[in-house]
């Protein structure tokens, strides 16, 4: 623990960690992508009655249920006279994807939330390896260094994955106490948001506000 580094030892350990810095960048670009990849696979999932036993069993209950409920609502408009063709029916379906990841437009709306939150996940690793980066140059470059700590200087570089966790679908989805969607708005857009809101309730209320709260609120 007393030897100290040589000035070949010190250069070359400034080159590897430089070197570390840049493919930890790179890895953290490619962790946006593969979290992109794994998001999508989360909204795009389809799940089948049978492909869990609780649900196919919930499934046949339920369908013996609806058949007795059919043959009940066939005798009704037979005792109305409604035609046959022209009465109403009830049916049983199972809904492979909720709403979140079942409508188009909440899909792509969704999508948006995660590129932003990967993004910032990305700038936010990026800005942790350089800080990294630069203090461990910084205890290389100062005096009373030993190889020891040299060599313990590569594992002092975080990784890209605790910097970059996967996205948590309940939070994008809104599930969470503050929706990531409400969280990425500037204070003054969830502002007017939440302004427009109390409006449309104090109008539906026949409640006016008063004039100078509506001019301060403009």
């Amino acid at each position: 623990m007393s030897e100290r580094m040589t000035k070949g030892e010190r250069e070359d350990l400034q080159r590897l960690i430089r070197q570390r810095e840049k493919v930890l960048k790179s890895a953290a670009k490619q962790r946006s992508t593969e979290l992109l990849a794994d998001f999508e696979n989360q909204i795009s999932a389809m799940y089948q009655f049978d492909d869990d036993e609780v649900w196919a069993a919930a499934e046949k209950a339920a369908a013996v249920e609806v058949e007795k409920a059919k043959l009940r609502v066939a005798a009704r408009c037979a005792e109305l006279g409604i035609p046959k063709q022209f009465a109403p029916s009830l049916n049983l379906y199972w809904s492979g994807r909720s709403y979140h990841n079942g409508v188009k437009q909440r899909r792509d709306e969704l999508r948006k939330a995660a590129q932003a939150q990967v993004a910032a996940l990305e700038q936010k690793a990026i800005v942790a390896i350089e800080t990294a980066s630069v203090e461990a140059q910084t205890q290389v470059a100062i005096a009373g260094l030993t190889s020891e700590a040299a060599r313990a200087f590569i594992s002092n570089l975080p990784a890209v994955d605790s910097l970059m966790p996967t996205l948590s679908y309940q939070e994008i989805a809104g599930e969470s106490d503050t929706p990531i969607v409400e969280q990425m708005l500037t204070p003054n857009a969830l502002r007017q948001r939440r302004f427009r809101e109390r409006q449309k309730a104090l109008r539906d209320a026949n409640v006016t506000l008063p004039t100078g709260e509506n001019e301060e609120r403009q």
